[in-house]
Order: structure tokens, then sequence, then C-alpha cells
């Protein structure tokens, strides 16, 4: 069952806290194996690889990589209506993020001065993709897209085999779609391993991004700092705003739709209106019935789930901004009115025939988004994340000249001497 809560202001806060700490379960456990993992593959190299692909995949490999065979079988098994739709959600994701690029840029306000900001994209990226019992073409697709965009020169996907040792095809063709140059068969905390430091027939990278299980986001918080990642993402969240004018089968169905994730997934409704919250959880109760993860959503739904009513529109914005979620859909009149009053989320669907699936697979913008509460400073991941910038400085003698003795007074301020003679010595 959906619980109904009535709240005021004074309890945003705390609900909010409670809510963002959801996820409190401790890695003690999971650490030590993935601690042990990554320093295995440090010392060990392939055959340590290997090794855990056999143990933890149940799967004996000689090849860590896929072959250009695997992925023209992989194009023969997927039906062509799948590759074209997987195309079309390429270059919608393409498009949007064209948008995103930066570009270098240098100024001359000064005679003999310039100064800028060269933009350049990172060389080698990793990409983790899930896999094994499922497939996840999408995440191929937000992913390495942006980065094809930001100019990546070597862009790397990792991914866990089925039993028979093959990846999904789907995610095969997704991958060639979107274009990254090679694909490993190595999933779980192995595989960040892997992506971060190196072996003797895998390049390591400068970055990873993309999600998995709390191995591979410890795995990933592990290897932080040696390498970048994105985000060390929580479990998945929706939060829908509505007015009296909502339809609650809509409502709902798009609750579901991200309850069906897994067990900690958050759906969370914000209305004003009683009738709407009392229709919603009827509704929810009435869908689950024709839905094939039903033990799955009767667990995220109950314990996770909520409908929370509040005295007037504005109030939901205000509680909305305290939660920050990932995706927050706006059912309301004249949702364009309202968007200036979200500070915090991840992404934004306006309107009832924007819902969060479209973003998920087909819209274009991003689905790697900041969870539990982080969208209060963090974006989505986009093409910014595989850029990097470096300053430019350019001085010629006449104006070093003139900033002479400012340095050398600052320098000496921080009794920085050899800061200060680096300067003195170019006019003695």
């Amino acid at each position: 069952m959906l619980n109904i809560e009535t709240i005021n202001q004074k309890q945003f806060s705390k609900i909010s806290q409670q809510r963002t700490s959801r996820d409190s379960e401790t890695y003690e456990e999971v650490d030590k194996d993935v601690q042990k993992i990554i320093a295995s593959i440090r010392n060990k190299g392939d055959a340590a690889v290997f090794d855990y692909i056999e143990r933890l995949d149940g799967v004996k490999l000689d090849e860590l990589f896929v072959t250009d065979e695997e992925i023209d079988q992989a194009f023969k098994q997927v039906d062509d209506e799948m590759i074209t739709i997987l195309k079309e959600a390429r270059s919608n994701i393409e498009t949007y993020h064209k948008n995103q690029l930066e570009k270098s840029w240098y100024v001359n306000d000064q005679e003999g001065i310039w100064l800028g900001q060269q933009v350049t994209p990172i060389e080698r990226v990793g990409v983790y993709v899930p896999g094994g019992k499922a497939a996840y073409p999408s995440t191929v697709l937000m992913n390495v897209v942006p980065a094809k965009v930001a100019g990546v020169e070597s862009i790397t996907v990792t991914t866990p085999v089925q039993p028979d040792g093959k990846v999904n095809p789907n995610t095969l063709v997704a991958v060639s779609i979107a274009g990254a140059d090679r694909i490993l068969k190595i999933g779980g905390a192995h595989g960040i391993a892997t992506l971060a430091y190196g072996t003797e027939s895998v390049d390591k990278v400068y970055k990873i991004v993309g999600p998995g299980n709390a191995y591979v986001a410890r795995a990933k918080k592990f290897v932080f700092g040696d390498v970048a990642i994105d985000m060390i993402a929580g479990p998945s969240e929706v939060c829908i705003i509505a007015d009296h004018q909502a339809e609650p089968r809509l409502i709902a169905a798009d609750l579901l739709a991200q309850a069906e994730h897994d067990e900690l997934a958050s759906s969370i409704l914000v209305t004003t209106s009683k009738q709407i919250a009392t229709e919603v959880q009827q509704e929810v109760e009435n869908q689950i019935k024709s839905l094939s993860r039903q033990d799955i959503l009767a667990v995220s739904i109950a314990e996770q789930g909520r409908i929370y009513v509040v005295d007037q529109l504005n109030h939901a914005f205000e509680f909305v901004n305290e939660l920050a979620p990932e995706h927050l859909e706006i059912l309301v009149e004249n949702p364009f009115e309202q968007l200036p009053k979200i500070k915090n989320a991840g992404a934004i669907f306006l309107g009832s025939y924007s819902p969060e699936p479209l973003g998920d697979y087909f819209a274009g913008p991003n689905h790697t988004l900041p969870t539990n509460g982080t969208a209060k400073f963090s974006s989505p991941l986009g093409v910014y994340d595989f850029q990097k910038k470096s300053s430019v400085i350019y001085y010629d003698q006449q104006s070093l000249e003139k900033a002479n003795q400012k340095i050398q007074k600052f320098a000496q301020a921080e009794r920085l001497d050899a800061h200060a003679a680096s300067i003195r010595k170019r006019f003695e």
C-alpha cells in the first residue's frame, strides 16, 4: 500500500533527511572483497582478471575482448526495428549533447598580454555497462555518445558476460552504434579495477563512468584519485508534483515505472489535492496486479513510496527543492510557468506527455543523474564530464616588467623568496 501523509513546512527538512538516508547499508564485507580484487588485479594483471571472471561470473574465457565476428553476429540476432530505434535514440542524444560542447577561448584586453582557457577532451575513458542476466543498451548510448561528442580518442566499454561467455547482443549493437572503440567481457569490481589500472592486454583509462551494483559502486569509490569517476549513484528515484487537474492513472503508472527498478527505488507524489492522493493510491493497487515485477513493486511501494499532501503548490516546490530528486515530473496547469521555482532536480519532465521513461531512452538529455539529494550540487552526466580545461597565460617582457614589483611583494608576503627571485632575475 502506498501511504498518504499530510505534511507542513516544518517537516520538510526532516523528511528530506530521512529519504536520503534510505540506502544506509554498511559495506564492510563488500569493501573487503572489493579491495582484495583491486589489489589482486594490480599485482597479477590478466591472470587475476581471468580468474575472477571464472570464479565470480562462472565462465572460463580465453579472450577478454569482444571480437568483430561477435559484433557482426549480434547485428544478425537483433531485429531491424530495434536497430533503427537505437540509431534514432543515438541521434537524439548526440544532437542534444552537442549543445554542451565547450570551446577554448582567449582574450587580449591589454597589449602584450594573452589570457585564455584551452579545452581538451580526456584521452582515454572507460564505460561500465551492467549486464549478465539483463541488457541495458540505453546505458551504453547515454555514456558513450557524450564522450564521442567531447572528442575522446579512446573509449573502452566493459560489461559482464552471459553464462555462455558472450555479451548480450543488444548491448553489442548499442556499443557499435554509439561508436566505442572496444568492448571488454569483464563485469563487477574486477571490471572497474581493470579499467583503472590496466593489465598486460588492457590500457588503463583516465576516467570511468557508468552505473552498477554495490561492488561496482564501491570499486569506483576506491579507485577514485587514481582515475576520475562520474558519480556514485544511489537507488533510483522519481518525484511527481501534481495539482487537482492531473490524471491519477498516469501518476500511478509513472510511480510504478520507477518502483520496478528495485526494492530501494523511491517513488514520491507531492500533491495539493487529497482527492488526487486517494485516487492515485487506489490506481497503484490496481495497476500493480498486471505488472511482471510484482514482488519488487510491492516492497518498493510500501517501504520507499509515499504520497505527501501539502496545503499549496508553492509549498510543494519548496519541499521538492529540499528533496532534490533524480527525476522530477511536473503535472500541473501551466508547467512552464512553474519551471523557475525548481532549484534542485536531476532532470525535469514537464506536462502529462513527458513521462520519465521518455528521458530514460529516447528524448536526448542524459539519464545518468544525481541521486540521494546530490542534485543540490551535482549535474547530469554530460559532454563537460569528458572535457578538461587548462589555463593559458602569456605576458611579453614589457607587461611582466610592469607587474614585477607587485608580484615580488606578493611573494615576500608569503615568505616565498624563490618565487620573488624567479621574477626579479628576469630584469637583473
